[in-house]
């Protein structure tokens, strides 16, 4: 636990560097703009919102990342675990496969988890010797290989669906931005007494700075969500297949 605490750590921390070396995008040398300088002339609540977007974009980039890695490991490890306990289980080593699934070095196998949820119900109903008729033996180990499929879609899951919030509510929040750079425009007019461009240049600054914050978060958050949530339809579809095969042999191992 510690350990993952750590990596994540490592993790969000270079979520965070990637944004403020991005920052900088926005801002030319030379006469360019000079978004240091347009932040510390902005008002409470423009600058409030500015704050937001930036939580939300660290914050975004922070769980795309961990769950990228995550889902690399996943794939990765559930490649290297699947034939070796499907040898397992044809040679009808139970025990052996289920200690492979429970090592360590597949934690992040989703498959593994699914499997061994289906091998360790079935074990403990054979050995606790439990009189359960053929057909109530196979719909205790089918319970438990969904349950444990819907517990590690679930975990798979942990933090994408904030990605679909950010990306749809970002933009609102950089055009509430907007809306308040504007408000500053005029009373800048109402201030001076013209409507010169000197009067509304701040204003109209901050406004669009708003504006493009509020899109410089969506679009990597949608982009985010939309390749994780088809690693996702895949995964839950390799799962659905390995809790197949897994009633399956049973079905054969009770006949």
């Amino acid at each position: 636990m510690e350990g993952r605490k750590i990596q994540f750590g490592r993790i969000a921390g270079a979520g965070f560097a990637m944004l403020l070396m991005s920052t900088p995008a926005f801002a030319q040398e030379g006469g360019g703009v000079d978004l240091v300088d347009m932040f510390s002339q902005m008002g409470a609540a423009a600058l409030a919102v500015a704050v937001i977007l930036f939580v939300m974009s660290f914050w975004s980039v922070g769980v795309a990342i961990e769950r990228i890695y995550t889902f690399n490991q996943a794939t990765k490890q559930s490649k290297m675990y699947a034939p070796l306990v499907a040898k397992h289980l044809k040679e009808g080593r139970l025990k052996e496969a289920i200690a492979l699934s429970a090592a360590k070095e597949y934690r992040y196998s989703h498959l593994a988890k699914v499997v061994l949820a289906g091998l360790q119900e079935y074990q403990f109903q054979h050995e606790s010797g439990a009189n359960l008729s053929r057909e109530d033996l196979l719909d205790t180990v089918r319970r438990s290989i969904q349950r444990a499929t819907a517990l590690t879609s679930n975990d798979l899951k942990k933090g994408v669906s904030g990605l679909a919030t950010i990306g749809a509510t970002a933009p609102f929040v950089g055009l509430l931005g907007t809306v308040i750079g504007v408000i500053n425009a005029f009373v800048g007019i109402a201030s001076s007494g013209s409507g010169g461009i000197g009067a509304v240049s701040a204003g109209i600054a901050e406004a669009l700075v708003e504006t493009a914050l509020g899109l410089f978060v969506a679009i990597p958050a949608v982009w985010f969500y939309n390749y994780l949530s088809g690693k996702l339809e895949f995964f839950n579809v390799e799962m659905d297949n390995s809790s197949s095969e897994m009633v399956d042999y049973f079905i054969k191992k009770t006949a």
